[in-house]
C-alpha cells in the first residue's frame, strides 16, 4: 500500500465522485485506547467535523463543507453518490457521558455549491447506502441497532412516511443483543450488508427486511464493508479492533458504485 494523503481529524468513510476524487466523511477525531491488543472507542473529539475531498492523482485536500445553513455540522460519518453528482451523508452526532445531540441525514453535490438537511432527528446514524434503482435510502442507526428506509421523490428530497415517524423513515430492521450498527453497502439483490461492533459480524438483511443472517468475525469493531474481485463477489471488511482489512465470498455480487470505474478496468458507466 501506499500513502496517498495525510488528514486531519477523523477521516471515515469515503466514496469515489463523479470528478474522480475521494470524498472523506470527518467526524473531526475520535479517541481511542488499546486494550488486550485491540484499539476500543473511548471518546470522541470536541472538534465540529466536514466533509473534504482528496484528488488522487496530486494529492490535494479540500475541505467542502463544514455547515448546513449556519449550524455546524458535528461528526460526518458514512457517504454514498447517486447518479446525478450529488452525495447522501449521515453526521453521527457526538456523545458524552451527559448528552448526546441528535445525528441527521444530509445531501450535498460535489462541486461544493450546495447542502441541505435530509431527515433529523435520528439517534447515531451511521451508514448509508442506495438500491439499484435509486428510489430507496437505507441508514443505519448503530446505538438503537436499527436500519431504517427512506423513500425518494427527487435527489436529496424524501417522500416522508406518515406518523409517527419522526423522521420520515420507516425501520427495515431491528437487531437484537449486541449488534450496534456500523457501515454498510448494497448488493446486487438491494440486500443491505451492515458491519456491526460490539459483537462483530457482517448482517445480510433484505430490503423488506424479513430475511437476515449474521457472518460472525474475529473482532468486535466490524466497522465497513465493499464490494471488488471477480463479478464483485468479494466483501472487504475492515476489522478496526486488530486494524485489519479481511475478504470473504459474498452470497451475490455487490451493487456496482457509479463513479467507481474511473479507477478500475470494465467498471459500469452510470446511465
Amino acid at each position: 500500500h501506499r500513502v496517498l494523503a495525510e488528514l486531519e481529524g477523523g477521516p471515515n468513510g469515503a466514496a469515489i465522485g463523479p470528478d474522480g476524487c475521494c470524498y472523506i466523511c470527518n467526524s473531526g477525531g475520535w479517541i481511542h485506547q488499546r486494550h488486550e491488543g485491540l484499539l476500543h472507542v473511548a471518546r470522541q473529539s470536541e472538534t465540529h467535523g466536514w466533509i473534504e475531498k482528496v484528488d488522487l492523482e496530486t494529492a490535494d485536500v479540500t475541505r467542502l463543507y463544514t455547515e448546513c445553513e449556519g449550524r455546524p455540522l458535528s461528526a460526518p460519518n458514512d457517504l454514498v453518490f447517486d447518479r446525478h453528482g450529488g452525495f447522501y451523508f449521515t453526521d453521527h452526532g457526538t456523545a458524552t457521558a451527559y448528552h448526546r445531540t441528535a445525528s441527521a441525514v444530509f445531501y450535498a453535490l460535489a462541486d461544493g455549491s450546495e447542502i441541505r438537511e435530509v431527515a433529523r432527528p435520528l439517534l447515531s446514524a451511521n451508514g448509508i447506502g442506495l438500491s439499484a434503482d435509486g428510489a430507496t435510502l437505507f441508514v443505519a442507526e448503530t446505538q438503537p441497532r436499527r436500519m431504517l428506509r427512506f423513500a425518494l421523490q427527487s435527489p436529496g428530497v424524501i417522500d416522508p412516511a406518515p406518523f409517527p415517524s419522526r423522521h420520515g423513515g420507516e425501520l427495515v430492521a431491528g437487531l437484537p443483543d449486541n449488534y450496534a450498527l456500523d457501515s454498510l453497502a448494497i448488493d446486487s439483490a438491494d440486500h443491505i450488508c451492515v458491519g456491526s461492533i460490539g459483537s462483530g459480524g457482517v448482517w445480510d438483511i433484505s430490503p423488506c427486511g424479513l430475511e437476515r443472517s449474521c457472518y460472525a468475525l474475529p473482532d468486535p469493531y466490524v466497522t465497513n464493508i465493499c464490494f471488488g474481485g471477480k463479478d464483485q463477489r468479494t466483501a472487504y471488511l475492515t476489522l478496526s479492533g486488530a486494524g485489519r482489512i479481511v475478504t470473504m465470498e459474498w452470497p451475490r455480487p455487490g451493487l456496482p458504485l457509479p463513479y467507481l470505474p474511473s479507477l478500475i478496468p470494465g467498471g459500469h458507466q452510470p446511465s
